[in-house]
């Protein structure tokens, strides 16, 4: 094998190779149909795909393992005519074996160092496993909870995820992403997946080009910016138009905008998915409109491979798209160092010593810990050592705890709650009881077999309760480990009732019945509507999805040994109702207004607040904050200077403690309208009891940016405002003017 090329000697290759060839560069596959189990029967004889060409296929998607890609990648390049390798790819979002928070998860830390952090050691124990490229980061905007991918994501600030947007690039590639131990990452979906109509999946996407543009463009921008090697087309439409065929989205704005020069890759059949939205009448013309859109790669229908050679020489697409969207995929190939080393990482010693090593795990519990979000606390957290506590809850002594996207990781690997509490407080007055199954008798999980949804047979139901039921009547304390399953979060899981499972809030009002000092850990892939739980309870922590070492994390916090100082990256809102709920929204002619909230002529519900339950940025801790008023260093700039505004922060409490400094901005008068407030900064700071520290917070012409009525990102000359507190719900604000 030659080492690495360079653009001439890719240029010969590409000029060397037929027009087959170049085309089946363009086909991705999955790798049962490259190897001893793939025949031209069923699914490859379905998508149009012959043995000669699959034998010519540029990439495999959903294969891992060094020893088996190894095999794969020698017996492929044995039969390529020009020796080209493949590259495989592999979804490896929050983690491979060793798992951290799902991203919403992580989103809840605002620190995406260490989500940078995460991706680096996904990436490395992905690549010792042969893997090439992962699916990740999806930084798609998301504002309703009813979407079962928000898990995905880090939530519905535009600021908050384009910084972690670039977090997770730099953590898989690195400097140079033929450097040890990377991989390439793919940014997805582009674009604005995340607002599919009714929260529901794969459902189109209605948008203003201004909104597109303002809320939803900028992280995937962020994230080619940092570098990232390629990035995937969404299934929805934007006006009209499925991604996978828009000629303006993709090549205008990815493309020339953006400056993207890197590989497109379709979603999972979603080529094919232009014919069933109507916009394409059959799988040649879906063809032709993903060839011209620019999309590198076809994931899994054959379309490429079926139609483009022919497509070509009929003439009805030039062959230079072709000619392009093969050289991008050998130049990926190239920066990969493939053509040097075909096996790059992979390597069966590696996998032993790295996967899962106490390094790796470490890092896990310090991202569940960081994660997790105290909604609530009336004195009864942190737990003492020694009490007297019943754990109740199908979460008690449950492994799933990794999230459903995490499809490397294991359940066996998981340390469960019950065996997390019992190493560190294991005295005879702790009792565990299940209480209830995680779903009850009225919910069904398509899709799946038993053995998946529930971690062991359910005994029966009504024994079950009463014994939890007992057992909080016995104990000082109960804490309960509620949630959805991890099976109801995730793709094709939207949901109209996002409330914890009707079998678990049984057993909740049962419980508080009998006990009223109640903790509840939640676990969830998305913000759920927890009004009655809140309002019972007298302490909530939510977990989310938290990973490989999320028990012991757990742990750590519920006992104190970790100061909670996790900050909501998505609202939770009051009622489903309310969805797409979020704090950045925009005032209105009549707007709900303290002083105004009894005028029926106003925006608002009659039934329920406008105000969701807990806000974007909301976290409580162990510890009491004190933020002073903001002090400007002058009240007007102009566009050449800065405004520094600061505030000071007090530790108030009787313990050490992490609170984030949030600082918003509201442009009070513009060409387009505003939101109410927009994130534009925040610090982490961690202070001693009694401890006081100032914040500063440096306001440029860049922070009051914003696309203008004249379709440019500028800034205008007015008044603003200025908010600095914990929570986006902050009143604490200071005007000041741009001349």
């Amino acid at each position: 094998m030659v080492g690495k090329m360079t653009n001439q000697e890719l240029r010969s290759l590409l000029d060397e190779m037929t027009l087959e060839e170049k085309v089946n560069q363009m086909q991705q596959l999955i790798g049962a149909f490259l190897t001893d189990e793939g025949v031209v029967t069923g699914p490859m004889q379905e998508m149009g795909l012959t043995e000669e060409r699959a034998v010519l296929a540029g990439s495999v998607l959903g294969s891992y393992g060094a020893e088996k890609l190894k095999k794969m990648q020698r017996e492929f390049i044995e039969k390529h005519p020009h020796r080209i390798p493949l590259l495989f790819m592999l979804d490896v979002i929050n983690g491979f074996r060793t798992v951290f928070p799902i991203p919403l998860g992580q989103g809840a830390s605002f620190e995406p160092e260490l989500s940078e952090r995460c991706a680096a050691v996904a990436a490395k124990e992905a690549a010792v496993s042969g893997v090439h490229v992962t699916f990740a980061p999806m930084v798609d905007l998301v504002r309703d909870a009813r979407w079962g991918r928000v898990m995905e994501s880090t939530g519905e600030d535009p600021y908050l995820n384009c910084l972690f947007s670039a977090a997770m690039v730099k953590g898989f590639q690195g400097e140079d992403i033929k450097e040890p131990y990377r991989v390439a990452a793919c940014v997805k979906h582009f674009g604005g997946y995340g607002a599919a109509t009714a929260g529901r999946d794969y459902n189109t996407v209605e948008l203003s080009e201004h909104t597109l543009r303002e809320f939803y463009l900028p992280s995937y921008k962020a994230g080619i910016d940092a570098g990232a090697a390629m990035v995937m087309t969404a299934f929805n439409t934007l006006g009209g138009v499925p991604c996978s065929g828009n000629k303006w989205l993709m090549r205008d704005v990815l493309r020339g905008e953006m400056e993207f020069d890197g590989v497109l890759i379709s979603d999972w059949a979603a080529i094919e998915e232009m014919i069933y939205h109507g916009y394409c009448a059959d799988r040649r013309e879906a063809a032709v409109r993903a060839a011209e859109a620019g999309v590198d790669i076809d994931m899994m229908t054959g379309i490429y491979s079926e139609h483009l050679c022919s497509l070509v020489r009929e003439g009805k697409i030039p062959q230079k798209l072709v000619d392009e969207a093969a050289a991008r995929i050998l130049e990926l190939k190239n920066k990969l160092g493939l053509f040097e080393n075909p096996y790059k990482d992979a390597d069966e010693k590696a996998e032993k010593e790295i996967i899962l090593c106490e390094e790796h795990k470490e890092l896990a519990r310090e991202a569940a810990r960081k994660s997790f979000v105290l909604l609530k606390n009336e004195d009864i957290l942190p737990l003492e050592k020694g009490s007297k506590i019943a754990y109740i809850g199908p979460y008690a002594n449950n492994r799933h705890m990794i999230g459903s996207w995490s499809i490397i990781g294991e359940s066996k690997d998981v340390t469960t709650l019950q065996e997390a509490v019992k190493e560190y407080d294991g005295n005879a007055q702790t009792v565990f009881c299940a209480g209830s199954p995680v779903l009850g008798d009225n919910i069904k999980l398509e899709g799946f077999v038993g053995n998946e949804v529930e971690e062991a047979p359910v005994r029966d139901c009504g024994q079950m309760l009463e014994e939890a039921v007992c057992a909080a009547k016995a104990a000082d304390i109960v804490v309960m480990a509620l949630g959805e399953h991890y099976l109801q979060s995730g793709e094709a899981t939207s949901h109209a009732n996002i409330q914890v499972p009707e079998v678990q809030m049984e057993l909740f009002r049962r419980v508080c019945e009998v006990n009223e000092r109640v903790v509840v850990v939640l676990f969830s892939g998305r913000p759920l509507d927890i009004r009655e739980i809140s309002g019972k309870a007298k302490a909530v922590l939510q977990v989310w999805m938290p990973g490989t070492e999320g028990a012991r994390a757990i742990v750590d916090v519920l006992y104190g040994a970790y100061n909670p100082s996790g900050k909501l990256p998505m609202s939770f809102p009051y009622c489903v109702g309310q969805v797409p709920v979020h704090y950045n929204e925009y005032s209105t002619g009549r707007p709900c207004v303290p002083g105004k909230d009894k005028d029926r002529f106003r925006s608002k519900y009659l039934d329920i607040p406008n105000a969701p339950l807990y806000p974007f940025g909301y976290g409580l801790s162990y510890t009491r904050f004190s933020v002073s008023k903001i002090a400007l260093d002058k009240e007007c700039m102009t566009r050449d200077e800065s405004i520094r505004a600061e505030v000071k922060v007090k530790n108030i409490g009787e313990r050490k403690g992490t609170e984030t400094i949030q600082f918003y901005i509201r442009d009070v008068a513009a060409s387009v309208v505003r939101p109410v407030k927009e994130l534009k900064g925040f610090c982490k700071i961690t202070l001693e009891p009694g401890e006081e520290q100032t914040v500063s917070f440096t306001i440029d012409d860049s922070k009051l940016q914003f696309l203008t009525e004249s379709g440019r990102w500028e800034s205008e000359a007015g008044k603003f405002e200025v908010f600095a507190g914990t929570d986006s719900s902050t009143v604490n604000c200071a005007e000041f003017k741009l001349n």
